[in-house]
């Protein structure tokens, strides 16, 4: 019997419009963020600041540790010659630019609405994107976060997918063996993940495509959820 579910966020509880690699944004996104902070920034600033972002850009560079957005943006306030008083702005617009048309897949709320109703426990588990601060990551489910007891991301346990230590820090926060936990995402670390953990590692697939990730259960909304918790 399962006890808990933990989900990926991003693709999985809420659907953001915009691409997982976010090299070709990062023009845009700091310009953004400059416009609202009223810096003039010169092309050599903005250069200095893509190249910081792409090197913490886990698409092309993975990496198993998570790094805090404090230590991303200090190097880019650094590289681009501008003060730290700066930085809460900074990041609060360049993480809002990709935030934008973010929105709960329409299944969502009533799926975890009835799953919380059944005495299921919970969670989120999905690595930030360039440290991004929990304040934002989060505001992205706030609609749904009365129904998820254990709201946790990369920043919680310093760790990003396939690692095993997120789960095995859910599992211990909600008092539960991981062998009696769902874990729910779209991508390939996501199954990587929930399978060196131990977990039920279940793939959402909303477009069909032949994605042989090793899942236990492929399903195409989060309803189906509830047939997986039924049996």
């Amino acid at each position: 019997m399962f006890k808990a579910i933990v989900f990926d966020i991003g693709q999985t509880l809420v659907e953001y419009n915009k691409p997982l690699n976010w090299s070709k944004l990062y023009r845009p996104a700091l310009q953004n963020a400059a416009d609202q902070c009223r810096l003039n920034l010169l092309e050599e600033q903005y250069q200095n600041a893509i190249a910081v972002l792409t090197k913490y850009n886990t698409r092309i560079n993975p990496r198993i540790h998570e790094v805090s957005s404090t230590q991303i943006f200090e190097e880019i306030l650094t590289d681009i010659n501008l003060p730290g008083e700066n930085m809460e702005l900074m990041k609060f617009h360049f993480y809002s630019y990709f935030r934008q048309d973010v929105s709960l897949y329409p299944e969502t709320e009533e799926t975890l609405k009835t799953l919380h109703e059944k005495g299921i426990l919970l969670g989120t588990l999905s690595d930030v994107a360039y440290g991004m601060d929990n304040k934002y990551a989060l505001e992205d489910i706030v609609a749904v976060r009365k129904y998820i007891q254990y709201p946790f991301t990369s920043n919680d346990v310093g760790y990003r997918k396939p690692s095993a230590k997120g789960l095995q820090f859910l599992a211990e926060k909600m008092d539960v063996a991981i062998s009696e936990m769902i874990f729910v995402g779209d991508e390939e670390k996501d199954i990587a993940c929930a399978k060196s953990a131990g977990a039920y590692a279940v793939l959402i697939n909303r477009n069909h495509e032949v994605k042989e990730y090793g899942q236990d259960r492929e399903i195409a909304c989060l309803e189906e959820l509830l047939d997986i918790v039924n049996r």
